[in-house]
């Protein structure tokens, strides 16, 4: 059998030829990159707490418009739905017999008055003889008696003629408060004030108004839990800030303030009854509408943000993963008990200028490599201004 010497260098250079391909292919599949993930580099701020209630607005100031006195209503003299001054008239009761009874009053006034002139100089002149013994002890105590009895009858008679003065001044119904005057509940004609005071329309003071609302005890009681553990500063009546938004979306272009918080918890409903009072120069805001609020209800100091996607759970609580200053992943325990718009407000398990992973988590595991760049919100990837969109305490 014959074999030709290229079969023969064939054969032996064939097993170089396979190592050398082996050794190449190890080569090429040596360790791989370590993956990339996205991170927001926090830092500590501040963040309000905010809460979105539900609220019923009420007038400032709302007053009834009655009649104090007898009669019959003679005119309206004011333009329902439109805004008055205090002390306008806004209705005539007949004043005929207000008129009437003042002028009784005033003539049983000057009939008093003539029956204590009348005692007094007879006093006088008692009182004249009786160091001369021309007159009786008893004489002279009957014309002082005389005098006082008078002079008691005349201040009756002018109590009685000022009051019938100020009667005759109520059939000028006036406004009590300046405001916005209501519909008119009695018409022309009507015999009111007979017995009880009768309603003739109402006055709103609608600048500003009054934002009634509440909060759940155990809401406020988070409220103040967090206050402790995330070194917040809760903010009392006064300095809260609340905004509204109208029914149709629009949001109230002045915030008002809470100015009122009651002392005690309803027992029916288990809230805490709250008010805040709104500017309304422009009248936009009426009496008993419904409208949504947002709250500002305190601040938080000292705190993080971070993207609702880098928070994770499991059963030990809520954390978080970060790229350490050596390239590694590290889990970091975090305490987070509330959001801020897209964000978690992280109060303990943070430090400032740590690398939180935002994308890109289930690619890696705490002790592994990672390559950290920076993470854009989805709206603002692809943009070229990086740091659009970003909220306070992420860079």
């Amino acid at each position: 059998m014959r074999v030709s010497w290229s079969s023969l260098i064939l054969a032996a250079l064939l097993p170089w030829t396979l190592a050398a391909c082996g050794s190449s292919g190890q080569q090429q599949g040596g360790t791989p990159p370590p993956p990339e993930v996205g991170v927001v580099t926090v830092q500590p701020g501040n963040v309000s707490l905010q809460r979105d209630l539900v609220g019923r607005l009420s007038a400032f100031r709302s007053a009834d418009v009655r009649a104090r006195v007898p009669g019959v209503l003679r005119k309206r003299l004011y333009a329902e739905g439109s805004d008055v001054t205090a002390g306008q008239p806004l209705f005539q009761i007949d004043p005929s017999s207000l008129q009437a009874a003042l002028d009784a009053a005033q003539a049983s006034l000057a009939a008093a008055k003539a029956t204590y002139t009348n005692a007094h100089v007879a006093a006088d002149r008692a009182r004249s003889l009786a160091p001369g013994k021309f007159i009786a002890k008893s004489d002279l105590d009957n014309a002082l008696a005389a005098e006082r009895s008078a002079q008691a009858a005349m201040q009756q008679a002018q109590a009685n003629a000022q009051a019938a003065r100020i009667n005759l001044g109520y059939a000028d119904v006036r406004a009590p408060i300046a405001g916005r005057a209501g519909q008119q509940q009695v018409t022309e004609g009507a015999l009111v004030g007979q017995g009880d005071a009768t309603l003739l329309t109402t006055v709103e003071q609608i600048d500003p108004v009054y934002a009634n609302f509440s909060i759940g005890a155990g809401e406020l009681q988070k409220l103040r839990d967090m206050q402790s553990n995330g070194d917040a500063s809760l903010s009392g009546a006064g300095s809260a800030q609340v905004r509204v938004t109208l029914p149709d979306g629009t949001v109230y272009d002045q915030p008002g303030v809470l100015d009122f918080a009651a002392a005690a918890v309803d027992p029916a409903t288990g809230a805490i009854e709250l008010r805040a009072r709104i500017p309304n120069p422009k009248r936009v805001l009426l009496p008993g509408l419904y409208v949504r609020l947002n709250a500002s209800m305190g601040e938080l100091k000292n705190v993080y943000l971070v993207p609702q996607a880098a928070l994770q759970r499991d059963a030990i609580g809520p954390f978080v993963l970060v790229v350490g200053s050596d390239g590694k992943v590290v889990r970091r325990d975090v305490v987070a008990d509330s959001t801020h718009g897209s964000d978690w407000v992280i109060s303990q398990g943070l430090q400032p200028g740590e690398q939180v992973i935002v994308s890109g988590i289930p690619k890696v595991q705490p002790g592994a490599s990672a390559k950290a760049t920076p993470w854009q919100p989805p709206a603002a990837a692809g943009s070229s201004a990086g740091d659009a969109g970003k909220p306070p305490g992420k860079s």
